[in-house]
């Protein structure tokens, strides 16, 4: 999209018609101590194709397909976009779209998000899905917030196998409501360890992530079965990568109370860390606890179908301690993304697409233990594992970056006892000669 700014003469000729003088009679309202008076520090103005030449070289020092070779995802996965999909959402009616107050003028927009609505929960094996939340991390700090207003208990029980950064979010939105948050450990096959849950009665949730940080598959039944001793306590699930589930059995199947998670790999590009999309669903009895809004099918006088808002428990449009969230987006046009992406694909085109990213993660994990990296986890993965190269996570990972291959994700940030391994991702943008190369160089 061009940048073409107001002239002078655009600027006063639309001073003129609201009856201003200058530009600062727009800001007389606010007053002058609440005001910047200073200059700001910008650099001088350039000419659109000496911004273009900056904007390029900045772009040169960014490591990126497909110069790069990238093997990172960590909750963030490149995945090819059908080209429908981009050039559809350019159309102005979807591009500009806003949120639907007036149903009468936004039936396609309605539309499009109960066409969300229906997939996300044909896909998660749920009852309902709103449209929808954030991204992933605070889709399950909400998660963990609606439990406690259904049981009315203020601690919950989360695996230190979820994402280290949906953990941090949980922190933020727990440390000033006085409410608990207990984290269970991962085990030797990196699967989260119950045995520290004891009895489960004093939780409002048990809450699991899979497949899980590392790229494990949580046992979902065992998790499940331990939540649900205490029947008040509700079992939650949360992922990163719901392509999986286009292999997976859903989390419905395990009869999970709540599911939610990160959406971006559904045709929403990685865009350098955003945006993403929060995906939430749950079983209808906890309808009226959900935040955000669902938009439902309906019919007119004249009995044909329409669609409404049919809940929107937000602050906006309730009393505000009644509100189950203050949450104001519905990030619509990601949204708008992840149906098309999905239907594009269809049922089919989505388990095969699942099965070729698992089975092109196999092969790298393969082909790295033979060359003799070691694998800490023996649990099944889906399209990342975690690996500890010869030469330890770290130098590695620097080692290849200079030749232009981003091997994966050090966790020594995120895991202490991981220090010396990263997390390796694999999808079907990865080519079996991208593969091969990066088993090359790190036994070189």
């Amino acid at each position: 999209m061009r940048y073409l700014p107001h002239t002078r003469e655009d600027i006063d000729a639309m001073l003129k018609v609201i009856g201003m003088d200058n530009l600062d009679d727009l800001f007389k309202t606010i007053p002058r101590d609440c005001c910047s008076l200073v200059d700001l520090n910008l650099p001088a103005p350039l000419s659109e194709w000496e911004l273009d030449t900056h904007m390029n070289q900045l772009a040169g020092t960014m490591a990126v397909s497909p110069e790069y070779k990238i093997f990172l995802g960590a909750g963030s996965y490149d995945h090819f976009i059908p080209e429908a999909v981009r050039q559809l959402l350019l159309r102005s009616e979807i591009f500009t779209a806003y949120t639907p107050y007036q149903p009468e003028i936004s039936q396609g927009t309605l539309q499009t998000i109960y066409e969300y609505q229906t997939l996300i929960t044909r896909l998660l094996g749920m009852d309902v899905a709103n449209a929808s939340m954030y991204e992933g991390g605070s889709a399950l700090a909400e998660a963990l917030l609606m439990a406690i207003r259904i049981t009315r208990r203020k601690k919950v029980a989360i695996s230190t196998a979820i994402h280290p950064l949906y953990r941090r979010v949980v922190r933020t939105y727990f440390t000033p409501t006085g409410y608990e948050v207990v984290e269970l450990p991962f085990g030797r096959d990196g699967r989260t360890d119950l045995s520290g849950l004891g009895s489960p009665g004093e939780f409002a949730a048990v809450a699991v992530q899979s497949p899980n940080f590392f790229g494990c598959i949580e046992d979902l039944e065992r998790v499940g079965n331990a939540a649900h001793s205490d029947p008040k306590t509700l079992f939650i699930t949360c992922f990163s990568e719901p392509l999986a589930f286009g292999l997976l059995k859903n989390p419905g199947s395990f009869d999970a109370d709540i599911v939610c998670g990160e959406g971006q790999s559904l045709g929403i590009p990685r865009a350098f860390g955003g945006p993403g999309l929060g995906i939430f669903s749950a079983k209808q009895k906890y309808v009226r606890s959900m935040p955000g809004r669902l938009v439902g099918q309906t019919v007119d006088k004249d009995g044909r179908r329409g669609f409404v808002l049919t809940l929107s428990t937000r602050e906006q449009h309730i009393r505000r301690e009644r509100a189950t969230s203050n949450i104001c987006s519905n990030q619509g046009l990601c949204a708008t993304a992840a149906t098309m992406y999905m239907a594009f694909l269809g049922g089919t085109g989505f388990r095969e697409l699942a099965a070729l990213n698992y089975d092109k993660a196999e092969y790298l994990k393969g082909e790295l233990k033979k060359a003799g990296c070691t694998l800490p986890f023996d649990s099944p993965t889906f399209n990342e594992f975690v690996v500890r190269f010869p030469g330890g996570a770290d130098a590695t990972c620097k080692q290849l970056l200079e030749k232009k291959i981003i091997a994966g994700l050090p966790l020594a940030k995120y895991y202490s006892d991981l220090a010396d391994c990263a997390l390796v991702t694999v999808t079907e943008t990865c080519t079996r000669a991208d593969m091969d190369l990066l088993v090359k160089e790190v036994t070189s």
